[in-house]
């Protein structure tokens, strides 16, 4: 049997080409062939299907990018301009906690005096702030006591570093010390320790050596948030001496400067939660949404006038 070429015009409407096709009768001419294929497209409610489906992949892209105000940080409410924002940073004193890990560094004018109640390697201090500012720290048991050398056991859960370094100095001068000696107690938090999670690009648990570390600056350290990640809804699962709560604060505000869990405590668990969208799996821009839905509908489109010739 011969198999018919549609190429514009080269071939007259009126001729009679012979054909194996279950659609068409054999000896019909191209134009009754045209004729059988629209009837057919068009009896069977074929096109209005098509048509639906265009109309809701449309939708579907449309609803499947993510608008630019879900991936601003910090954004303004008025329209923008250089000004003074109005920000009340609410961070209160850190009260120690179990698993803290606390550096305490004694000096005075003859640090001889004071070298029994250093760690070994306090000497090192300023040439070596990595892991042994870590390992070199006195961590809180769980009954929320530090050992000191000479010292010996001291209570720390629930003071602030502030106030724990007043009792370590009183101790000083009653039992070992007089005003003389010129004695200068330093207390420090060994690091920030907290884990982040979810969609950014470097999960894991982090230490930063510093006193003060914000919910941005832990995310910047992270990698960011992906495109997929939620900013409207970060959680932060914060360690008390009843438990453990969970806080949410949307990053895309410039509120959340002022939430009080915008700075990161030590044991603090960030969990970034995904979008809608990267469970469609469309996209997150336009383009890719479109990109999409248009491979989809042709597949598709193709695969119902593919079984309406069979």
């Amino acid at each position: 049997m011969l198999k018919v070429i549609f190429v514009g015009d080269a071939i007259p409407t009126c001729m009679n080409i012979l054909t194996d096709s279950l659609l068409f009768p054999k000896k019909w001419d191209l134009s009754q062939r045209s004729f059988a294929l629209k009837s057919r497209i068009y009896g069977q409610k074929i096109f209005p299907f098509i048509v639906k489906l265009f109309f809701l992949a449309l939708f579907a892209t449309l609803g499947s990018c993510i608008p630019t105000k879900k991936l601003t940080y910090l954004q303004e409410t008025q329209a923008a301009q250089d000004s003074i924002i109005q920000v009340n940073l609410q961070q209160q004193p850190y009260r120690v906690q179990v698993n803290d890990v606390l550096s305490i560094r004694v000096k005075a004018l003859d640090q001889e005096l004071v070298a029994l109640f250093n760690p070994q390697t306090a000497s090192e201090e300023g040439g070596n702030l990595g892991e042994g500012y870590y390992y070199d720290g006195f961590a809180v048991d769980r009954h929320g006591a530090i050992r000191l050398p000479t010292l010996g056991e001291v209570q720390v859960l629930g003071y602030t570093t502030e106030e724990i370094r007043e009792i370590i100095e009183k101790k000083l001068l009653d039992d070992y010390f007089t005003e003389e000696a010129n004695i200068f107690v330093t207390v420090k938090l060994a690091g920030i320790k907290y884990t982040i999670g979810g969609e950014v690009g470097s999960p894991g648990v982090k230490v930063e050596l510093v006193e003060q570390l914000s919910l941005l600056d832990a995310i910047v350290n992270s990698g960011d948030i992906s495109e997929y990640g939620d900013r409207t809804d970060v959680l932060i699962i914060r360690q008390y001496p009843g438990g453990k709560k969970i806080h949410h604060i949307d990053m895309t505000k410039i509120d959340a400067l002022n939430s009080p869990y915008y700075f990161i405590q030590p044991n603090d668990v960030i969990l970034v939660n995904p979008l809608p969208q990267k469970s469609l799996g469309v996209g997150t821009t336009g383009l890719q949404s479109l990109t999409t839905v248009v491979s989809i509908l042709t597949l598709a489109t193709t695969t119902i006038l593919l079984f309406a010739r069979l």
